[in-house]
């Protein structure tokens, strides 16, 4: 537990910096006034925790403030961590999510959000649990696309079916499902092409994947993820919404936190679209995605891991 907390301290440390470098130490040991409080309020907007987790921290700090002038900096951090446990219950994906044999995993999202990198290290991190995986590079819309996913199916040692630049993506889903299931594998996780959700013949595309999945099986795919830019942060949450409106997401995995200090971004996406955050990227390394936790992430963000862990 300790590892994986500590990889979440590392990869969340610009936000938290935000929240301590701004406030000057107040989630410490000293006591708050009108001017730390107010500081406060102004790193959590600039951490992009959103107008409406933002007022909900605030009030109960001010609140409390009220009763206890001698309130101190780490109590209103607790008080937050108490009120983004609240807000992201239900953001943790179920702890046995497996489903489907062989189970399908379609990775969706805009250009530039590191989807073939996270399916790569999907595949590294679900072959760590044992499981037999294998890749569909359904992005034949980008040209450099395959080498990069075949250079992560090397990189982590997985098996890959892909097609030329230009052919059906659906096609490579059909033909990479029947390899799955003809040689054992337990796992396909399908990369496809980033795509503007404005463009509706592109978000097409996904639903003839979905349609040519279903021939083998109708409950596939079994996960639409989408693939989020926590660098973004709030602004990606229009993208997300328009995704789940035509495909129907099933969960997020939001990459890019370790270089961004607007890791609360994740608070007001789970928010909005109330879909599970399955993993988030905290760095550049196949064993830095890891599986979201609200404990991990909260107690990273405000220091509160003696209480919590």
């Amino acid at each position: 537990m300790f590892n994986i907390f500590s990889k979440f301290k590392k990869g969340l440390q610009k936000t938290s910096k935000k929240l301590f470098g701004a406030i000057g130490g107040v989630f410490g040991f000293k006591q708050l006034d009108e001017a730390a409080i107010e500081t406060i309020e102004e790193a959590l907007y600039g951490a992009d925790f959103g107008v409406e987790t933002t007022s909900e921290i605030m009030e109960a700090i001010k609140i409390a403030y009220k009763k206890d002038k001698s309130l101190r900096g780490q109590q209103a951090a607790e008080l937050a961590g108490t009120i983004l446990r609240r807000v992201l219950e239900g953001a943790q994906p179920p702890a046995d999510w497996h489903r489907g044999n062989p189970e399908v995993i379609c990775l969706l999202g805009v250009n530039g959000v590191g989807k073939t990198t996270t399916a790569g290290k999907l595949g590294y991190l679900l072959k760590k649990e044992g499981k037999g995986v294998i890749f569909g590079a359904c992005d034949t819309f980008r040209a450099a696309a395959n080498e990069q996913i075949k250079h992560w199916a090397q990189r982590v040692g997985l098996e890959i079916v892909t097609s030329h630049h230009g052919s059906d993506a659906a096609a490579v889903a059909f033909d990479a499902y029947e390899a799955a299931k003809k040689r054992g594998h337990s796992v396909l996780i399908l990369d496809t092409a980033g795509r503007l959700h404005t463009k509706d013949h592109l978000m097409e595309e996904l639903g003839k994947i979905r349609r040519v999945l279903q021939k083998h099986d109708p409950e596939a795919p079994h996960h639409a993820w989408m693939v989020i830019d926590g660098s973004i942060g709030s602004n990606s949450i229009d993208q997300a919404r328009v995704f789940h409106e035509k495909f129907g997401l099933t969960g997020l995995i939001i990459t890019k936190l370790d270089g961004t200090s607007r890791g609360g971004a994740v608070v007001g996406i789970y928010r909005e679209l109330k879909v599970p955050i399955y993993f988030i990227g905290l760095g550049e390394q196949p064993e830095d995605l890891q599986p979201f936790s609200i404990d991990n992430y909260v107690n990273a963000l405000f220091d509160l891991e003696d209480k919590h862990q």
